[in-house]
């Protein structure tokens, strides 16, 4: 089974004054709801079931997916109602979602692209989608591209060990055969420092994605700009 995790539980403080009345995943771009253009982009991809995790205006996003009887697919709810648990945590507060023998991709609610989700999918499982883009902060990777390492360039800040800067988009595939590593991390934690402590016993790879059109719609100023990029898809 082809299965993901969209995460629309952030706060959307950068699309105020949207978010004061309605959740970031709901805010429309061409004409339809982001969560609308991530659920399409994966149910053209092949994917049957898909976990949104959600806590701003939680309610808003369950009805909009019933009122759309969840597009066809299997749409499942983690709630974070009582605490945004940032992106390591709603994974592994989600994980009795799963089905724990196939890979989970990973999407944020707030992020459009030309990305190839299918051809993702298959690169293998516990896969991060890069990019050759200026940044602040870089994942570093060995001459496999396998995760070694994050740089801060600004301010020097290292961790892991050096090698090829390459960017993260965001968009990321999970094995579940690292669930049980995450037994021991806090209910809150962000993935990507999970990936890092993880990598050094465990086979993480950056998949190098050319040619990669890929815009964050995180705030106010770049939605007339979304909706451009929307339409040249």
């Amino acid at each position: 089974m082809k299965q993901a995790m969209i995460f629309a539980a952030g706060l959307g403080t950068r699309l105020k004054p949207l978010t004061d009345t309605m959740p970031k995943a709901l805010v429309r771009v061409g004409g339809q709801p982001l969560l609308w253009h991530v659920v399409m982009k994966l149910r053209a991809a092949g994917f049957e079931r898909i976990v949104v995790n959600v806590h701003h205006f939680a309610q808003q996003i369950v009805d909009y997916l019933k009122a759309n009887d969840n597009f066809g697919l299997d749409i499942r709810i983690s709630d974070e109602t009582g605490g945004l648990l940032e992106t390591g945590g709603g994974i592994k507060k989600a994980q009795s979602l799963f089905d724990t023998s196939s890979p989970i991709l990973i999407h944020n609610v707030d992020i459009l692209s030309n990305l190839n989700l299918q051809a993702v999918y298959e690169a293998g499982q516990s896969v991060l989608v890069v990019s050759q883009r200026q940044t602040k902060r870089y994942l570093q990777f060995d001459d496999d591209l396998r995760l070694i390492g994050w740089k801060n360039i600004e301010t020097g800040q290292v961790k892991g060990r050096e090698g090829r800067s390459l960017a993260f988009s965001g968009i990321h595939v999970f094995s579940p055969s690292l669930f049980p590593l995450m037994a021991s991390w806090p209910d809150r934690f962000p993935i990507m420092d999970f990936y890092l402590q993880a990598c050094a016993d465990h086979l993480i790879r950056g998949y190098e994605a050319t040619n990669l059109r890929l815009m964050d719609v995180g705030k106010l100023d770049t939605l007339d700009e979304a909706n451009d990029f929307i339409n040249t898809l």
